[in-house]
């Protein structure tokens, strides 16, 4: 199968014999199809087009713009063919929670995607206020509100993807167990009600402790029947965001060139950023690697510390989140090229669950990226090893959570 790829950068190629162009704002677009580029009628169409920024997922700009500026050079450069960056919004997400700290910008990010057709958010309170403000931006999809429980379910019906930030962060004088209990019912109760309604939607679970939630979650479909471990994801994509912004900072390189795969859990000394990985290669001090280690793992607290009492990591985290559910709607349409990092049913450790790159594909996890944890580096060798029985116990606690308790019809 031959692909053609058209790309905007410093210059334009079109296929093998493109005229350069030059181009003032960096973005790249990949057309990817068994023949060459005939036609196609946007990103649902059987030519696929993935168009990405290089400044963030969704760009300097918004998608108007990037046609804005894509359509009349890629019409120069070929005069025979008239090609048009047209996304099609075909994807319905829900967001479970969205009226919280992270529920509102998390619901504003997804807002511009221009592959969702229809944004659906749920909340116990406070939430037609969010929706209404969100309805009047003018982006495709169309936004409802669904209040309490009664109307949980219309909210999740035909729903592609599920985003659950509902939950409350941890407070001054709450105990870890006070934050499990609290945020472990209202998983599940959630999820029970995704099963019930949306049972192959892809389910992105944000609720702290995501360590103990996602096995929470895992338990109920399983009871209900339903589980598939390769649409169930523990959305660590912040730690990956913070890793790839701090070795950009440290080591004063480009962002956009940098990842820093971040494998283990979603809590304290179980993230651990694999900076041997990194790409570029950098070389560390190995005074560097724990500082950075120590920080990737306690930049929440950061945060929690600069708000001084008034909340925690919301607007970072809405951003990674609103990124992990972009790249779950391009592997949907059909992007070939979807990777990230994410806390999923694994068999790369001797742990049931564990956070690591996987590709992602429409039927959710196509594969587990073992490469990533062989040649580690000696600290982190000992660092993976440090981390296992802390995340095998929070692991071990959600499980029980559940079994404990029977799920509700």
């Amino acid at each position: 199968t031959s692909a053609t790829t058209f790309s905007i950068g410093s210059t334009v190629s079109f296929g093998s014999r493109g005229n350069p162009l030059p181009q003032s704002k960096p973005f790249v677009a990949r057309f990817t199809s068994p023949n060459s580029l005939a036609s196609f009628s946007g990103l649902k169409a059987a030519t696929y087009v993935n168009c990405e920024s290089e400044s963030s997922f969704f760009g300097k700009e918004s998608s108007a713009a990037h046609r804005g500026s894509f359509v009349p050079k890629a019409q120069k450069a070929n005069q025979k063919s008239q090609y048009g960056l047209q996304p099609v919004a075909s994807y319905k997400v829900a967001i479970l929670g969205a009226a919280g700290g992270i529920g509102q910008p998390l619901a504003l990010l997804i807002k511009m995607s221009p592959l969702v057709s229809a944004l659906n958010l749920y909340d116990i309170a406070n939430v037609k206020g969010v929706a209404a403000d969100l309805s009047h931006c003018n982006t495709p999809s169309q936004v409802q509100d669904f209040t309490g429980a009664s109307e949980l379910g219309n909210c999740l019906k035909g729903v592609n993807v599920v985003v659950i930030p509902a939950g409350v962060p941890r407070k001054p004088g709450m105990t870890r167990d006070d934050l499990f209990n609290i945020n472990a019912n209202i998983v599940k109760t959630l999820v029970e009600a995704v099963a019930d309604n949306c049972p192959d939607a892809f389910i992105h679970i944000i609720s702290n402790p995501v360590n103990s939630t996602v096995p929470i979650a895992a338990e109920v479909l399983k009871q209900k029947g339903v589980y598939d471990p390769k649409k169930l994801f523990g959305v660590t994509t912040l730690d990956v965001v913070r890793a790839n912004t701090f070795v950009a900072q440290k080591k004063n390189l480009k962002l956009i060139d940098v990842d820093v795969p971040v494998v283990g859990g979603h809590a304290g000394i179980t993230i651990l950023p694999l900076l041997s990985k990194t790409k570029p290669s950098v070389n560390f001090t190995n005074e560097e690697v724990e500082q950075l280690t120590v920080r990737i793992q306690n930049a929440g607290t950061e945060v929690v510390e600069a708000k001084a009492g008034a909340g925690s990591a919301t607007l970072s985290m809405a951003y990674a989140a609103a990124r992990f559910v972009e790249s779950s709607l391009r592997a949907l349409d059909g992007d070939g090229d979807v990777y990230e990092c994410s806390f999923v049913q694994s068999d790369l450790t001797d742990l049931p669950f564990f956070a690591s790159r996987i590709k992602l594909g429409r039927k959710g996890i196509e594969a587990l990226i073992p490469s990533d944890l062989s040649g580690l580096s000696e600290y982190e060798e000992k660092a993976l090893e440090a981390l296992k029985p802390e995340l095998k116990a929070s692991i071990e606690k959600g499980i029980a959570f559940v079994q404990k308790q029977p799920v509700t019809a």
